[in-house]
Parts: C-alpha cells; structure tokens; sequence
C-alpha cells in the first residue's frame, strides 16, 4: 500500500536483522500467493469483491496471518483494487471487470509481527496495445529501480532510475503525490521512497533497510485526485495508470527481493483472460 508524500527531515529507519527480513520474506510470499491465487481466477465477468473476499480467506488460511490493509486507517478491504485510470488505493466493488481493463491489484500481510507488500497490475481480456506498453514499461521500471537498492547507494538513485526510464525514455509521467516507503513491523515506515529523483541524493542506503519499491505511472499527465470516498486516487486526466511493486531488503552487492512475482506470472500463462505483461528489458 502506497503512502502519501510527506518527506519530514525527522528520518527514524528501523535496519532490520537477518532473522527479521527472513520473517518479512515469509509475509512477501504470502502476499505473492495471493496475487498469485487472484492471477488464476481474475476475468471479465468476475467481481473485485469476490476476489476480496478470496484473498482474505487464503491469508487467513495461514494459522497467525491476518490482511495487512484491512482496518489499516480504516480501509475496509483485503485488497487495494485499482480499475483502469484509478492508480492506487481502489476499494473492491460488486462492480464485474469488463473485457479491455487494466487491473492494479495491491496486497498486504501481517504475519508473525512483520509486514509484506507487493502488487501487480493485469490486463484483462483485450487490452489496446497503447496501455500495454504502459503496463510493460512500468514493470520494467520497478526492477530498474530494485538494481539501485543496494548499500552505499542512495535513494535518489532509486527514484532516478525509474523517473529516467519511464518518463524520459518512454513519455510517461510519475506520479508524484504517493510513494514506495520502509516496511517492517509497521505496514509504512522510514524512508519514504519516490519514483522519480537525481542519481546520488537523497538518503544513504544501508544493508538491513527494507523498502517497498512501486512506481506507479500514468499514460497521461502526472496529477491525480483523491475519491469522495477517502481512498480512491485516480488519475486527473482520467488516462490509465499502471502500478508494480516489490518489497526489496538492501544488501551489499546486489538487492534481495523479498516478494514473487514468479507465481502470478505462471498463472497469468494458464489464464486466457489475461494478457501477459513481458519485461521489456533483461534486467
């Protein structure tokens, strides 16, 4: 789940153990099987509630493990649900998913007193191959962003990485208004980590900092608005808008993805009503 912009100078980031990132792993994969669980059955026809209600009955199928998003400041679902021009932070409606939508799927777990967070963006049924160059771009701009986080590195390079590839390679505009953030024992903590920024700025990384890292990008202009409803950010322009993300521990040489989408992606492959979304680069 994604947070607000803040950027306070009172930085307090909480560098987390090797037994204490094995257990935000354990959270990551949980949440991965979710995504993985909602790739197999999302298609036209189906609604987000019931792949809510799916999820929240697999997470809670794992003795100790809870939603992550559900009740956090009062969110009412298991899942961030985000149709077409909503970029994040979509609540699941009895609405069905029609042929031609982009579908941001955001999940998180509690477990074993850590949190994981990651999401995935599907295109389901036939969707126009301009919006699928968004939706390839920025997946290929999360991991663009997961090389930068490694020690010694800073967080402007994270956020350069990604704002240089989407933005200045391929046009597309960052979000500005909501950022990846630390993860740990609390769903958002320090440091706050944007989409876009200059290559050496920003806060040093060190090894043990846990960072949920999720560009999210609109096909149109950068501005969003947020929903009467509290929650709902959407796109001004009304242009779709893709979201990935990973939770990521920094380590030395090379960064440790703590999440998968390896599951979501083999089931994408047996699911005919959703379009593979490649990697448009080897990373």
């Amino acid at each position: 789940m994604t947070l607000f912009t803040q950027f306070s100078k009172n930085t307090e980031i909480f560098y987390k153990t090797d037994e204490e990132i094995e257990l935000i792993r354990k959270s990551c994969l949980l949440v991965s099987k979710t995504l993985a669980h909602v790739a197999s059955r999302i298609r036209p026809g189906i609604k987000g509630s019931v792949i809510d209600k799916e999820a929240e009955e697999l997470i809670r199928s794992h003795e100790g493990a809870i939603p992550g998003f559900k009740g956090y400041n009062d969110f009412p679902s298991t899942l961030c649900v985000s149709v077409d021009e909503v970029v994040v932070h979509g609540i699941p409606s009895d609405e069905e998913f029609k042929d031609g939508q982009i579908v941001s799927v955001d999940c998180g777990v509690f477990w074993n007193g850590f949190y994981g967070d990651a999401a995935y963006t599907f295109a389901v049924g036939d969707v126009d191959e301009e919006t699928m160059d968004l939706l390839r771009v920025t997946n290929t701009s999360l991991y663009k962003g997961i090389e930068m986080a490694i020690h010694g590195k800073r967080l402007g390079d994270i956020g350069h990485a990604i704002q240089n590839y989407t933005q200045r390679q391929h046009n597309y505009s960052v979000v500005r208004e909501l950022v990846g953030h630390g993860l740990g024992k609390n769903l958002h903590e320090d440091p706050e980590v944007a989409n876009y920024g200059k290559r050496g700025s920003g806060i040093l990384m060190k090894e043990g900092m846990v960072i949920a890292i999720e560009p999210m990008i609109n096909l149109g202009r950068k501005e969003v608005k947020q929903s009467t409803d509290g929650w709902t950010i959407y796109a001004k322009d009304r242009k779709p808008s893709a979201h990935y993300e990973h939770s990521v521990a920094v380590r030395k040489d090379k960064a440790d993805i703590l999440s998968s989408h390896e599951g979501v992606e083999e089931e994408i492959l047996k699911n005919p009503n959703v379009k593979e979304v490649s990697i448009l680069e080897k990373i």
